[in-house]
């Protein structure tokens, strides 16, 4: 294929995305396949491609990103966010919360997080802001369809709801759940975080990335948490030694800042 550092930098110049801050085995293995699937034999001439066809540019985003979404993955961890985190968050910083959803994906989390919320406070007081890099799906979640199979661990509550079947298989969420959320072109290694977070979601995103990587994210998660702001990551992303990045473990995949 070539010189892969050299096509990392060229990539950081075309995306903006360090593609050194990802795990190397795991992402050149995703990228060389990519590259076979369209017919080209190395990486000069793959970017060749991607400064000319934006359309190819735009997969390769998107497939770069990894974006496998759907709505209350681990529903045993949303139980809990419901059950004790929320009312916890409450309690601490009023109904007002500034709740931000880092690595959005399609929407699932963001929508999930208003649809809990809506068991506590209306609508009209809720606001959510979800990021990604990836503006492919985050135009996907403006538009707010689902194949079934996303659903398939929703509280049947929520689907009958918040949801109009508008196929066999597909669904739209209601306009009353997305005017809660401001969706953003967000890269989590570069761009600057948002302030005075309660809450902050990035769940099945760390897992991409290198040590070093990870630590400069989490400590800038920390940072944008206020005072006893949470923090809620994925089932295969406990966090070690979190009071060396200024946390504390406050309940399974949930962090307190200190």
């Amino acid at each position: 294929m070539g010189d892969y550092e050299l096509f990392k930098k060229q990539v950081f110049g075309l995306t903006q995305i360090d593609l050194s801050c990802y795990k190397e085995r795991q992402m050149k293995r995703r990228i060389d396949a990519l590259i076979t699937k369209c017919k080209i034999t190395s990486y000069e001439e793959y970017i060749r491609l991607l400064k000319t066809d934006k359309v190819r540019l735009d997969e390769f985003v998107a497939y770069l990103t990894i974006n496998v979404s759907e709505f209350y993955r681990n529903p045993e961890q949303w139980k809990l966010l419901e059950d004790e985190m929320l009312p916890y968050l409450f309690e601490r910083f009023g109904n007002d919360l500034h709740i931000w959803s880092a690595a959005c994906s399609t929407g699932d989390e963001p929508y999930t997080l208003v649809m809990l919320l809506a068991k506590f406070i209306p609508l009209d007081k809720i606001h959510v802001y979800a990021t990604d890099i990836d503006r492919q799906v985050l135009e996907k979640a403006q538009i707010g369809i689902y194949d079934e199979k996303s659903l398939k661990g929703l509280p049947k509550e929520f689907v009958s709801k918040y949801f109009t079947q508008v196929s066999d298989r597909s669904y739209q969420i209601s306009d009353q759940i997305k005017r809660c959320v401001k969706f953003c072109q967000h890269n989590l290694l570069k761009d600057r975080y948002p302030k005075e977070c309660d809450l902050i979601v990035c769940r099945n995103v760390m897992i991409y990335f290198t040590e070093e990587a990870k630590k400069e994210i989490y400590q800038k998660f920390n940072a944008s948490l206020k005072k006893d702001g949470l923090l809620f990551v994925g089932s295969t992303e406990q966090i070690i030694s979190p009071g060396n990045i200024g946390f504390a473990s406050f309940k399974s995949f949930f962090y307190k800042r200190l």
